[in-house]
């Protein structure tokens, strides 16, 4: 363990040296994965069919996140790609909308901005970043060629039944980081921050994002800068507003089904 410690003190020296440079920048690319399990009505499909239908859903949240960052601020968004293919199983259209958005933290301020296109309208999403509590533990291991150490912390998040009726108890998701010593910015994917390194590796309950490129320094500088467009609200209210538009959602769907709706097609709107 003297060695590891050793080993991370070094890295963090020749980092200091590294950030050290006025015009310090980076970008670094990460996968998502996300454990999904939709369960559809046993008498509208077979059990091979859903397995099928988990699957291509499982496959639609893969996808690639470049946040770029300087020493006290980063953004974060999905990474534009060509328009794939509807995927159809069985008679069945699956579609997951998540829009363009834009993800701005400032770790010296303490603040973010999202821009998110929820239901045909823009918003701009402002608040204050609530660090967690992390607890950084004596494991470590290598992610590509930089030495990362284990992170775990937990917190509360709003649980909801099949109806998307929210529970009156939330719900305690664990969350388990990896971070570099060797690049010592407190930024990572979505909101999460607040570690002495770059987290290259983070699983929060259900989602797992996995950093497979880092890019530091890149020859063209690059602007790092708030989202402006869209109508200013903070996460409280958007939280609250998006549920109730979730609601409609679920109560309209009901109602197309009573109407005789064949169920062919399903929307996931889901947030960045």
């Amino acid at each position: 363990m003297k060695t590891l410690k050793k080993i991370t003190f070094l890295f963090v020296l020749l980092s200091v040296f590294i950030l050290k440079a006025q015009n310090f920048q980076g970008k670094a690319y990460y996968q998502t994965k996300r454990n999904f399990e939709m369960k559809i009505d046993s008498s509208q499909v077979n059990d091979d069919m859903q397995k099928q239908i988990n699957e291509m859903l499982k496959k639609q949240f893969e996808k690639t996140y470049i946040l770029t960052f300087n020493k006290t601020e980063s953004l974060y968004k999905k990474e534009e790609k060509l328009n794939k293919p509807k995927p159809t199983q069985g008679g069945f259209n699956i579609e997951i909308i998540d829009g363009h958005n834009i993800l701005y933290k400032n770790t010296k301020e303490n603040t973010y901005t999202q821009s998110q296109e929820e239901y045909g309208k823009k918003f701009l999403i402002q608040d204050v970043l609530k660090p967690l509590k992390w607890k950084i533990t004596k494991e470590a291991k290598m992610i590509g060629k930089c030495l990362c150490v284990k992170a775990v912390s937990t917190k509360l998040i709003d649980d909801y039944d099949d109806e998307h009726n929210k529970k009156d108890k939330q719900k305690e998701i664990k969350i388990t980081a990896w971070y570099t010593p060797e690049i010592p910015v407190g930024h990572g994917p979505e909101l999460y921050s607040n570690l002495p390194g770059l987290i290259l590796e983070l699983h929060e309950d259900k989602m797992h994002y996995v950093c497979n490129k880092i890019v530091l320094n890149p020859k063209e500088k690059i602007e790092i800068s708030a989202p402006k467009k869209g109508k200013k609200i903070n996460q409280n209210s958007f939280d609250e507003l998006m549920d109730k538009k979730n609601k409609e959602m679920m109560e309209q769907f009901k109602n197309n089904r009573k109407k005789g709706d064949d169920g062919s097609s399903f929307t996931i709107t889901i947030g960045g």
